[in-house]
């Protein structure tokens, strides 16, 4: 099978830092308005959160979230205007899919804004503050993972959160049942297993009073035609029901991210370049890691439209 097509990759939470953004604002105008666009939903300076930070205002969660997608839609908006590449697919890591879904023409930009505004503050305060953590894990299988999991869990919350590929699964929960888990995997072998620095435990059964909060939020957003396909993450399948949305984005909150298994559905329905739109390198290491054999690109600077080609020009 020729793998002609190309998959839009959308990263989320994680991959924000201060000042990103900037240069591309200053020199497209559809940059600046996609900012300016947010920014009349948000009521608050998103622009210079990005651009100046400080840091840990752009690390709370309801900031983090729509910072991420509204600099990754920025992008996408300059890329469809300065070149003729279009996706055959999009996917999105957790935040992501949000980003995925504006790209797809499924979710409003604005609607889309104001909804993961809302997520962020919603999954921050399912939490009681530092009774929840994260974990990351490399070197064991998924069926080891979820193993040591059950077996660490004595009655509490623990289990895998990011399935991200290349032997690394994130786990998260309660605290001291993430800790059991971690000291678990050591003694089977993993290669690493540490606590990640997070504001709460995501994609865990703890996040169920966000994703109750999150369904009243989704409640009055309309739903559109997809352009293209989405690889969603609770199913690692190509949606294109607008009908299916909103439940896959409330399911999405306690259940784990598929992102290996997201990666190599996209390689399988043909995709031979995987390109992520938006802040940081984070999705292209983990294709590389996954399907070694995809192309990958990072599009965020106005540097990187000159590592597109002639071809890819308009």
């Amino acid at each position: 099978m020729e793998k002609n097509k190309v998959a839009f990759v959308f990263p989320g939470q994680g991959s924000q830092y201060v000042g990103m953004g900037k240069a591309l604002c200053e020199q497209f105008s559809v940059a600046r308005t996609t900012l300016e666009e947010a920014e009349d939903e948000l009521h608050f300076p998103l622009g210079r959160i990005c651009f100046s930070g400080p840091e840990a205002e752009l690390t709370l969660t309801e900031n983090t979230q729509p910072a991420i997608l509204t600099i990754s839609t920025a992008v996408l908006r300059v890329l469809i205007s300065e070149t003729d590449v279009r996706p055959d697919y999009v996917a999105g890591h957790s935040l992501g899919e949000y980003s995925a879904l504006v790209c797809a023409g499924a979710l409003n930009f604005r609607d889309a804004v104001k909804i993961v505004n809302e997520r962020g503050r919603l999954m921050q305060e399912a939490v009681p503050a530092g009774t929840g953590s994260m974990a990351v894990i490399l070197g064991l299988e998924m069926d080891a993972v979820r193993g040591l999991c059950e077996e660490a869990s004595a009655g509490e919350v623990v289990s895998p959160a990011n399935y991200n590929g290349g032997g690394q699964i994130v786990i998260a929960g309660a605290k001291d049942a993430v800790a059991r888990a971690v000291s678990l995997a050591k003694d089977r072998g993993a290669k690493r297993a540490l606590s990640i620095p997070v504001s709460a435990p995501f994609h865990c059964a703890l996040m169920r009073p966000a994703a109750e909060g999150l369904k009243q939020v989704l409640n009055d957003v309309d739903i559109k035609p997809f352009s293209t396909g989405v690889v969603t993450n609770v199913e690692a399948e190509v949606n294109r029901d607008p009908a299916r949305v909103k439940a896959l984005l409330i399911e999405q909150a306690v259940r784990p991210v598929r992102w290996e298994e997201t990666v190599r559905k996209l390689d399988v329905l043909g995709c031979g370049r995987g390109w992520e739109i938006g802040p940081g390198k984070v999705l292209k290491g983990l294709i590389k890691r996954i399907v070694p054999a995809m192309e990958t690109e990072n599009i965020e600077t106005p540097q990187d439209f000159t590592k597109l080609g002639a071809g890819a020009l308009a």
